[in-house]
């Protein structure tokens, strides 16, 4: 049943409320964009002056350079500074005597060819050779002092203009003047700016933050009821229902939720039941490749190449074991064995890919094959360890033999429509369950290939042995390195 909401109670009415309080907001933050492009017009216009300043000075003092009219350099560089309070320093060098400085403020950079005030890679980025003035940020590393008053102070932020003094025959740069200017004023006017700024946004935000309160108190309290509600059937509780009475929109969403929430619980209820079933039958690592937008959309013909390790295992003489033995017990025999194995098979990042009657198929998708050979390994000790247990009953022990090999596979799906099966292929694949066979040939219960050993991570950790440096294999036409793995090494 809809229930009429008023006007005035509706979730729009106060929502217009509180989008016009948060244009407070949003002229704050123009505010502070208008702050940033005035810092950027102060810097342009303090580039340009030093640019303007360099350029000049590198036009009118190519003679005295040529002539070594060096006083005069220098006489003109105490007049720069006089009439630019923003300058921290002027440096003048003479390209033909390796950028070795020739004037200098301050004075004490004579006959130097790095200054000390700022960082080398300022000075070569100065020095390189270039039709257009060079600007350069930097950082004073000591405080300057000209003729008695400080300039700038250590770690103040500067900009460096550099200009190339050129020979008016056109046979190229003499020199570079560089002048370097205080950023003091672009912080200060900044700061100004920022201050003023801080000012109206506090106050807008200050209107805004009042009639949020009074907007967001009413909003507030059933909509977090709601989140909570949400949170904890996002937690698993599909039970629990909003306790909201109201007669606005968000009463009409609070029941709405109330009814998906139950339609929710009856199909979430079907859908674990159903997915719990399913990865009984294909494991989850399996799916993320046949089914990536879900098992209601598998289809035939999906899959992808991995790079896997397989591990194969196989009764030995189960065939002969199962002639004498009642099909009851076979099958309880059979449980319990695949369950062992199971469980060090899983306990080591592996899952079970199908079973063969007795065998397993087991793959690997780390990026190295130690959790293979461990898992291999509790294989073998947990079937000991139950075999201990069947001979104290009076029964015969099981043996198995275990081969493991890393390569390429293609896991997809088969089949039909009405009949899909997931699969992995490959020649790799096939040279895992061979190896497997010729455990009992080489009276070893564990062979891995060479390429195992190749792709663990800590080979120390196990105790190998060569087993076959060039085995044949059947199928393959090349030779394969069959190893023993041992145990696990002491320590």
């Amino acid at each position: 049943m809809t229930h009429a909401t008023s006007p005035l109670r509706s979730i729009a009415a106060r929502l217009t409320i509180s989008t016009a309080l948060l244009v407070a907001a949003v002229l704050a933050a123009v505010t502070f964009t208008w702050a940033a492009s005035e810092r950027r017009l102060i810097r342009e216009s303090t580039e340009h002056e030093a640019r303007s300043i360099a350029t000049s000075l590198a036009g009118s003092w190519e003679n005295e350079l040529i002539d070594n009219n060096w006083n005069q350099i220098r006489t003109m560089l105490i007049t720069v500074m006089d009439e630019n309070p923003d300058a921290v320093y002027v440096l003048c060098t003479d390209r033909r005597r390796g950028d070795r400085i020739i004037a200098a403020e301050p004075p004490e950079q004579i006959d130097r060819y790095v200054p000390d005030l700022v960082r080398v890679a300022v000075t070569e980025a100065a020095n390189l050779p270039s039709t257009a003035p060079r600007t350069i940020d930097a950082v004073l590393l000591r405080d300057v002092e000209v003729h008695g008053v400080v300039r700038g102070r250590r770690g103040e932020r500067i900009v460096e203009v550099a200009a190339d003094i050129r020979a008016s025959d056109g046979t190229g740069t003499v020199g570079v003047l560089r002048v370097g200017l205080s950023t003091h004023r672009i912080d200060q006017a900044l700061a100004d700016v920022l201050r003023d700024v801080t000012l109206v946004a506090t106050l807008f935000l200050a209107m805004g933050a009042l009639g949020a309160l009074l907007v967001g108190s009413r909003l507030a309290s059933p909509l977090r009821e709601l989140e909570r509600s949400a949170g904890r059937m996002a937690q698993g509780d599909l039970g629990h229902r909003a306790a909201i009475q109201r007669s606005d929109e968000i009463g009409t969403l609070a029941r709405t939720f109330n009814v998906m929430a139950g339609e929710l619980q009856t199909s979430f209820g079907r859908l674990e039941a159903t997915l719990a079933s399913f990865e009984r039958f294909v494991p989850r690592k399996f799916l993320a490749v046949v089914a990536p937008e879900g098992i209601e959309n598998i289809r035939v013909g999906v899959g992808a190449r991995r790079e896997m390790t397989i591990l194969f295992s196989d009764i030995r003489g189960y065939t002969a074991l199962s002639e004498r033995t009642s099909p009851e017990e076979m099958f309880e025999l059979l449980n319990e064995y695949l369950a062992r194995m199971g469980a060090a098979i899983e306990a080591n990042g592996g899952f079970i890919d199908k079973y063969i009657g007795d065998a397993i198929m087991a793959l690997f998708d780390d990026a190295n094959t130690d959790g293979a050979l461990r898992a291999a390994l509790a294989m073998r000790d947990s079937l000991d360890a139950w075999n201990v247990e069947r001979v104290a009953a009076g029964k015969e022990p099981l043996h198995a033999g275990i081969g493991v090999h890393r390569g390429s596979v293609f896991l997809g799906t088969v089949g039909y429509r009405s009949r899909i099966d997931s699969t992995v292929i490959g020649d790799a694949v096939n040279l895992a369950a061979r190896v497997e066979k010729l455990t009992k040939d080489y009276g070893a219960t564990l062979l891995v290939t060479e390429d195992v050993v190749k792709s663990l991570a800590t080979p120390d950790a196990f105790v190998l042995r060569v087993v076959d440096a060039a085995a044949r294999v059947r199928g393959k036409g090349t030779a394969v390195a069959l190893v023993a793995v041992e145990g696990l090494r002491p320590g």
